[in-house]
């Protein structure tokens, strides 16, 4: 059966890219974006088809909502304590910096914060012999 072209063992190409003579055989398509372009580009010239150029065709799922949340409300009704006083809840920890709670001891009743820091600053003695 008879072939459309012929082989071309000794033909030469012109890098699209660079525009250097190269072998024909030696010459590659690029492909971007998953599709092959009709350009052939030399060894030096030719990378494969990146990966981050492909970002948005394929579906993602990288959820961080929460289906059905329930918040927390223990600060109200964390219930009685062994002494049968209320509790207050789980709102009692501060966590990291700046926490809700503001730079007072107490907000006018808000979230208490106990994370004020209080210093003392000494006497140093140096003694030398």
């Amino acid at each position: 059966m008879a072939t459309k072209y012929a082989v071309g063992k000794w033909a030469f190409g012109v890098c699209d890219i660079c525009g250097q003579r190269y072998s024909l055989a030696r010459l590659r398509k690029l492909t971007i974006k998953t599709k092959q372009v009709n350009i052939k580009a030399c060894p030096e010239c030719w990378n494969p088809d990146h990966p981050q150029l492909q970002l948005g065709m394929y579906p993602v799922n990288d959820s961080w909502a929460l289906r059905e949340p329930r918040p927390d409300t223990s600060y109200q009704s964390a219930g009685l304590n062994v002494n049968g006083n209320q509790t207050d809840g789980s709102r009692i920890y501060q966590w990291g910096f700046n926490p809700v709670g503001g730079a007072s001891a107490n907000d006018i009743g808000l979230t208490p914060n106990y994370l004020v820091a209080t210093t003392d600053v000494g006497t140093v003695t140096i003694t030398v012999s």
